[in-house]
């Protein structure tokens, strides 16, 4: 996937030009964020079992070699295949020569970022295999030729008429109006691709060292159908997705669900362990995982190791302001929201992503309702901190905190700017008691008032307060 990350700007002004996009992402959102809380506050122990999840997945990171070569140890036993791969162009590789020696022709997929951040169905489709993706919102991104937009809902940015006409376009009339007739619609066109596929490809919520088990998670039954009736079942997979044992699974599994999408747990639960065995009625024949780093290794030890405890639920970004303004596409890359605007500068590198860090407000609802604990705003903090040592703030921006940094290191000349700022907005607010026009910050005032300061500056009311 290219990284439109440079234009985020441009994409931001164009996304909020949408009245599509905001219709969707209202509807959307409303019934994740209300969802998760009412499910959050049924379950006193909520807060307790995230303090558990973060144990665990700290610990797994402290000793990732030894979970990894578990992993490995336990998957070769049970008669499946582990192949590692550095960055996206070995991803890529390992798994265009697995379909070539099975000579594969149709390729279904399961719902995986991991296969979106390596770019795999523009390799595949590179080398002529037929590509069809069977979650139903990467299903319709897909008839859109577009990314995902959210992590756990990929179509969330679409309304119920964008899909009846992309499905019209695909599929052919009479046009569908209610949202049973385009499930059934698409469940009808994915069945025969489920029985001609030759490589089914999923992703893996959770990697079991233990038994050397991938799980994946799904409300709609389609990873069950992609990985069982494919010859061959390929698993992509970051490496940072390791849990130790079974047990800690189902921790996991009660946090996740009501993270992502406010239920009490996702409908189909699917492990996989192996290819098919003697007597077994179903299952591929060849297994593998592809575990692909891709740039976390080096965020081990580091101040961003915090960020390789996300199990990808969406929940920063189904509370995050910006993302709700702006929607997935705007971040410019395969993530979206706040753990985008981390990752993403962390795998493209902070030249191409100036902007994300920066896009963020600060507001802290992302860390408060993350299942693992990460520290979101204190990780955007620090790639502010990194851009400014390696000079990739905007040359106006830089003068700017220059110019501040001068008057607040001189208290007196500090407090007279204060002074006179507070008389001069005061005037400007009237009797109204408003300033509709910020001088110098248009854009902000543009779409709000910004009420007008007493006249006095803080230092001034608390010393008066004093007397």
């Amino acid at each position: 996937m290219k990284v439109g990350s440079p234009r985020f700007k441009e994409k931001t002004l164009v996304a909020l030009a949408d009245p599509n996009l905001r219709q969707a992402l209202g509807q959307s959102r409303k019934g994740f964020v209300n969802g998760r809380a009412a499910l959050v506050a049924g379950v006193p122990e909520f807060e307790a079992m995230r303090d558990q999840a973060r144990d665990v997945k700290n610990h797994v990171l402290a000793n990732l070699d030894h979970y990894l070569e578990r992993f490995e140890a336990s998957v070769t036993a049970a008669g499946g295949h582990v192949h590692w791969a550095a960055d996206a162009e070995d991803a890529r590789r390992i798994v265009l020569d697995i379909c070539q020696r099975v000579d594969a022709k149709v390729v279904t997929k399961g719902k995986s970022m991991v296969s979106e951040e390596i770019g795999l169905n523009e390799a595949l489709e590179e080398q002529g295999y037929t590509v069809v993706e069977t979650d139903l919102g990467e299903y319709i991104i897909q008839l859109a030729h577009e990314p995902p937009s959210h992590i756990i809902a990929p179509a969330i940015h679409k309304t119920k008429a964008q899909v009846a006409e992309l499905f019209e376009a695909a599929h052919g009339g009479p046009r569908k109006t209610t949202v049973g007739e385009l499930v059934t619609e698409a469940r009808l066109v994915l069945r025969e691709k489920y029985f001609q596929a030759d490589v089914g490809i999923t992703g893996g919520n959770y990697l079991v060292a233990e038994t050397g088990s991938s799980i994946i998670v799904t409300n709609e039954g389609n990873g069950d159908l992609t990985q069982t009736l494919a010859r061959v079942h390929i698993v992509t997979s970051g490496i940072e997705r390791i849990v130790p044992t079974l047990d800690d699974v189902a921790l996991f599994l009660r946090i996740l669900a009501r993270s992502a999408t406010g239920q009490e747990t996702e409908t189909y639960t699917t492990l996989s362990t192996g290819p098919r065995r003697p007597g077994d009625v179903d299952g591929p024949e060849e297994y593998h995982v592809v575990l692909v780093d891709n740039g976390r290794s080096k965020m081990l030890g580091g101040k961003f190791q915090d960020m390789l405890r996300c199990i990808r639920c969406g929940a920063c970004m189904n509370h995050c302001p910006v993302y709700g303004a702006v929607g997935g596409h705007a971040y410019g890359w395969v993530y979206p929201g706040p753990m985008g605007a981390v990752l993403t500068p962390l795998f493209v590198g902070l030249d191409a992503t100036r902007d994300l860090p920066n896009a963020c407000t600060l507001n802290g609802r992302c860390q408060s309702v993350c299942p693992v604990r990460i520290p979101l705003p204190e990780l955007l903090r620090e790639l502010r901190h990194r851009q400014h040592e390696q000079g990739l703030r905007p040359p106006g921006q830089t003068r700017a905190i220059g110019a501040w940094r001068f008057v607040a290191e001189r208290p007196r000349l500090y407090q007279f700017a204060n002074r006179m700022a507070a008389r001069v907005l005061k005037k400007m607010g009237g009797s109204a008691g408003r300033i509709a026009n910020l001088p110098g910050g248009a854009a902000w005032s543009g779409l709000r008032d910004l009420p007008a300061p007493q006249g006095q500056t803080f230092l001034e009311l608390w010393q008066a307060r004093r007397k």
